[in-house]
C-alpha cells in the first residue's frame, strides 16, 4: 500500500493519534449508503468526531437534516438548482451552504483528520483529489477514484502525506490481514464475493433477468448500480483493480474466491502456506468504523460475529463463463490504466441502460468490453496523466458505449 507501507506500521498506535482527541472529519455523499453508515457510526461515539463538511447529489432537504444532525460547518449540494432549497432549509443555523462542482471541491480543501470519500461514480475524482492534496486522510469508498486514475492518486497521496484507509469490505479486510507483515512475504492477495442473486443461475435465465431481480442482494443492502454490478461481478473485478493500487501488487498476485456467507471478507496468502483472513458479518459499519477510529481500534461488541451461528462457511471458484465481466476487469488490468478508465465509464453507462430496460442482463459484459475495444481502435489506449486526462478519457469511453447501445438496438430490431 503505496500511502502506508505495511512493513512500516507504527508499533504505538497510540503515540500516531491520542485516543482522547476528537477527530475533524467531512462526509462526502453523506446521504448515500455509505454516509448513512457513517452518520450511524459517528451517533455510536458522541463527542468522538467534529463534522467540518457534508454533501451531497442533489436532495437538499436530506443533506440539511444531516447538516443539522452531526452540527457540520458547511453543506454543499452538487446540483446548484437546489442551492436556494439549502440555504432556506439551514436559515438561522449559522451552517453555511454552498453548491457545484467548485463548492464540492473547496469543501474537500477544508484540512480535517479524514475525508470519508463516498461520493459514487466518476464524480468523486476531482473533490478526493483535492482532500489528498490538502492532506487530509481518505477513508475511500470511491473505488472509481482508483479505477480511473490510480497511479495518479497514489502518488498524490504518497506526496502529500496522506493515508488512504480502504472502506470496501474486502479491502478492509486485506488491510487489516496483512497488518504489519512484508509484502514481499505475500504469495497472493483474495478478494472475496457473495456470488451475488444470480449465482446458482444458468446464462439462459440471467439473459431475462429483470432489474428487480439483480438489486435484491442476498447479503447486503446497496444500491441499484453496485447492487447490478454485483450481481455480473463486475464489482469483484473493480475491486481487484482497487487491491492493485492500493497494496502494490501485480494481477497475477491477485485472486477471487466465491463466499456465499459473506463472513471472510479478504485473505491474505503468505509463501509459507500461512493463510490470515479478516471475518465480520457483513455489515458496512464495521469498515467505516475501523477507518475512522485508525490506527486505534473502536469498542463495536454490538456488531459481533457468532460463528456458531454462522453453522458453516463455503468458498468456490468464480465462473467466468457465466459471469465474464469478471475477466473483462482482469483484461483491463493487464492492459493499463486507459483500459481501467473505460472499463468504469463503459460499466456505468451499461448497467443505467439495464435499469433502465434499454439492454439485458447479458449484454453489460458485451458492451464495456466493445468499448475497450472500440477505444484502442481509436488510438486513445493512453494512461491519464492528470484530472483532466482521466475525465476526458471518461467521457470519450461513455460517448462510445452510447453509441453501442444504439447499435445493438438496432441489430435486435431487425
Amino acid at each position: 500500500m503505496v500511502s502506508i507501507p505495511v512493513s512500516s506500521a507504527p508499533e504505538d498506535a497510540s503515540a500516531v493519534t491520542p485516543p482522547e482527541r476528537v477527530k475533524r472529519i467531512s462526509i462526502f455523499g453523506a446521504t448515500g449508503s455509505i454516509g448513512t453508515n457513517t452518520l450511524a457510526v459517528i451517533a455510536d461515539r458522541p463527542g468522538a468526531f467534529e463534522v467540518e463538511a457534508v454533501t451531497a447529489f442533489g436532495n437538499a432537504e436530506s443533506l440539511a437534516r444531516v447538516a443539522k444532525q452531526v452540527g457540520a460547518k458547511v453543506a454543499v449540494i452538487a446540483d446548484r438548482n437546489s442551492q436556494s432549497t439549502l440555504e432556506a432549509a439551514l436559515s438561522g443555523t449559522g451552517i453555511e451552504a454552498a453548491s457545484g462542482e467548485k463548492g464540492i471541491e473547496e469543501a474537500a480543501s477544508r484540512p480535517v483528520d479524514i475525508v470519508v470519500a463516498g461520493i459514487v461514480g466518476a464524480a468523486g475524482l476531482s473533490p478526493t483529489l483535492a482532500a489528498i492534496q490538502a492532506g487530509s486522510n481518505i477513508a475511500l469508498a470511491n473505488k472509481e477514484c482508483l479505477v480511473c486514475a490510480g497511479d495518479l492518486f497514489m502518488k498524490a497521496a504518497q506526496e502529500a502525506g496522506s493515508t488512504i484507509l480502504p472502506v470496501d469490505s474486502e479491502h478492509n479486510a486485506v488491510f487489516q490481514a496483512l497488518g504489519s507483515n512484508n509484502l514481499d512475504d505475500v504469495d497472493k492477495i483474495i478478494l472475496t464475493a457473495s456470488g451475488g442473486p444470480f449465482r446458482d443461475w444458468t446464462k439462459q435465465a440471467m439473459a431475462a433477468a429483470s432489474p428487480e431481480e439483480a438489486i435484491k442482494h442476498p447479503n447486503w443492502s446497496m444500491g441499484p448500480k453496485i447492487s447490478v454490478d454485483s450481481a455480473t461481478l463486475m464489482n469483484k473485478g473493480l475491486e481487484l483493480i482497487e487491491a492493485h493500487h492500493l497494496f502494490g501488487v501485480g494481477n497475477d498476485r491477485l485472486d477471487v474466491l466465491v463466499h456465499p456467507q459473506s463472513i471472510v471478507h479478504g485473505i491474505v496468502a503468505f509463501k509459507d502456506g500461512t493463510m490470515i483472513s479478516a471475518m465480520s458479518a457483513p455489515d458496512m459499519r464495521m469498515p467505516i468504523a475501523h477507518c475512522l477510529s485508525w490506527p486505534q481500534r473502536g469498542d463495536d461488541a454490538g456488531l459481533g460475529l457468532d460463528l456458531a451461528k454462522v453453522g458453516k462457511l463455503t468458498f468456490e471458484k468464480p465462473d467466468t463463463d457465466r459471469f465474464p465481466a469478471l475477466r473483462v476487469a482482469r483484461d483491463a488490468l493487464d492492459a493499463g490504466g486507459w483500459a481501467t478508465n473505460t472499463l468504469n465509464a463503459a460499466n456505468e453507462v451499461a448497467v443505467a441502460a439495464y435499469l433502465a430496460g434499454n439492454i439485458g442482463f447479458l449484454e453489460i459484459a458485451r458492451l464495456v468490453e466493445d468499448t475497450i475495444a472500440e477505444v484502442a481502435s481509436a488510438g486513445l489506449d493512453r494512461t491519464p496523466e492528470t484530472i483532466k486526462d482521466a475525465l476526458a478519457l471518461d467521457k470519450e469511453g461513455r460517448r462510445i458505449a452510447t453509441g453501442l447501445i444504439a447499435r445493438y438496438q438496432q441489430k435486435s430490431s431487425r
